[in-house]
């Protein structure tokens, strides 16, 4: 069985398929990319909690930045936000995001939590 939660005609905010968990992609609003990095996980940290999942669930994490410049800084926050021996397989690239004062979206797979 699928699962979709909060779907529009565009797409659903998590879709949930035999004990996997799908988030959209998250992005959050902010002057930099210090604050805007810390909103998108506090909006993925909702989603899976929504999903019956956490972060010491994930699985897969796809990451955007609009510029590569502001790697390192997002992985400041990054990696105190991931649990200790729970990072999952993470992929990060440069991409146009769909507007321009956006500078990062993360995109996470996980497993539902037993």
């Amino acid at each position: 069985m699928i699962e979709r939660i909060s779907t529009t005609e565009r797409s659903s905010k998590i879709v949930k398929h035999n004990g996997v968990v799908y988030l959209s992609g998250q992005v959050g609003e902010g002057e930099n990319i210090t604050v805007q990095t810390e909103e998108v996980l506090r909006r993925v940290d909702a989603a899976l909690t929504e999903a019956g999942s956490s972060r010491e669930h994930m699985l897969q994490a796809v990451i955007w930045l609009s510029d590569m410049s502001y790697f390192s800084e997002m992985n400041k926050v990054w990696n105190a936000w991931v649990p200790t021996g729970f990072a999952p397989a993470r992929a990060c690239g440069e991409a146009k995001l769909a507007r321009a004062e956006l500078m990062v979206e993360i995109i996470v797979t996980a497993a539902v939590a037993e």
